[in-house]
């Protein structure tokens, strides 16, 4: 059995070693027409993160022990109607967001808030690792213009 800090940290690790952290995609992912980041660094723990879209996207991640799967999130939102053309900067932002830590605070997406000059990042969570839901939103100058909800726990095989 998996200790809750032990899965949490290799999430974490994971998460900000692919998409916050400029991860190659996969040449060949999994599912037709989606991005895929694959963290298989510390064998025999697995993370893959699989979404398709772009200012309006979903996705999964899953992470896997023993080639078993062990735990799950599902994401989606993206850029407000007439916000588009902000997709790049607010990509970029969000990773720098996803990549910070908050003692205390066991995030599976970024900091409560995070700000850089006019960008401002806020999550809100509910649960925990084993079951959880949250909500993220990045404000420029002041205004909403892109949004995520995210879902996800453990998994139980029979």
């Amino acid at each position: 059995m998996v200790e809750n800090r032990e899965l949490f940290d290799f999430i974490d690790r994971a998460g900000k070693a692919t998409y916050a952290g400029g991860g190659k995609y996969e040449k060949r992912p999994e599912r037709l027409d989606f991005l895929e980041l694959v963290y298989d660094k510390e064998s025999p723990w697995h993370y893959r993160d699989s979404y398709s879209g772009h200012s309006r996207s979903g996705g999964q991640e899953v992470v896997r022990l023993n080639n078993v799967p062990i735990w799950w999130s599902g994401y989606g939102g993206g850029m407000i109607e007439g916000k588009e053309g902000m997709a790049h900067d607010t990509f970029e932002f969000l990773k720098r967001a996803l990549s910070q830590d908050e003692e205390g605070f066991e995030s599976l997406r970024g900091p409560h808030e995070y700000s850089e000059e006019e960008w401002n990042y806020t999550y809100t969570q509910d649960g925990d690792i084993t079951d959880f839901y949250g909500y993220e939103e990045i404000s420029h100058q002041g205004e909403k213009i892109f949004w995520h909800r995210a879902i996800g726990g453990i998994l139980k095989p029979k």
